[in-house]
């Protein structure tokens, strides 16, 4: 039953009108601009060989700014505890990552929630630098039992919704406020002002931009 999962999050990631039109019928509007979004910036994403071995996970996601293996773990119930066959893809996608320098990430599907019923954890790693470095402090890292084990809560993950609005619709008021500004540097028509009025932009979008990713990071 997980492959169904595996392709649903697939066509999500990929962008496709059907596969975000099948998992947004009954979010709320505010949730479906969301997962819109990456309508205008998709994922490339292939089934790894293997599936679910040696820390490949079932999904790798790629584009041109960020790449992330992908776990898909769905159950009825909101936590699940790795042991056996599981805890060694965890420990494989931990010891993969480190080496290759990226954010394993799992992808919890709950059965049976209407909404948004997908969660995204990330797996902790070291040594994760530029974007990657970045958004390992926005997204919440699997939750550890009293023991220090890691597992899954979906109630503490991070809805599908916000993670890819945040991947997908960041800079896009970046490009508009700015898209002017560039075009009249092209044609040699910058001014001062105009080098003052990026300077104001930069500062303004910088605070949108704060107040944006503060939710995300609570």
């Amino acid at each position: 039953m997980t492959g169904a999962y595996e392709r649903e999050l697939r066509e999500v990631l990929s962008g496709t009108e059907k596969g975000v039109n099948a998992v947004i019928r009954s979010c709320t509007s505010e949730e479906k601009a969301r997962m819109k979004c990456v309508q205008s910036r998709p994922f490339l994403v292939v089934r790894a060989a293997g599936s679910g071995m040696e820390g490949s996970g079932d999904l790798v996601a790629l584009r041109g700014d960020c790449s992330f293996p992908i776990e898909v773990k769905s159950t009825k119930a909101p936590k699940l505890y790795f042991s056996g066959r599981t805890k060694d893809q965890l420990d494989a996608m931990i010891r993969e990552g480190e080496r290759s320098g990226l954010m394993p990430l799992y992808a919890h599907r709950r059965k049976g929630v209407r909404g948004d019923s997908w969660r995204i954890f990330r797996v902790e790693t070291n040594g994760l630098t530029g974007t990657l470095g970045k958004l390992a402090k926005m997204i919440p890292s699997l939750p550890l039992t009293r023991n220090g084990s890691p597992f899954i809560d979906w109630e503490q993950g991070m809805p599908l919704n916000r993670f890819l609005s945040m991947m997908c619709a960041a800079d896009e008021p970046n490009k508009r406020v700015l898209h002017p500004l560039q075009v009249r540097a092209s044609t040699n028509e910058f001014t001062e002002e105009d080098a003052r009025s990026v300077t104001d932009v930069l500062a303004e979008l910088e605070r949108r931009r704060a107040d944006v990713l503060r939710p995300l990071q609570r």
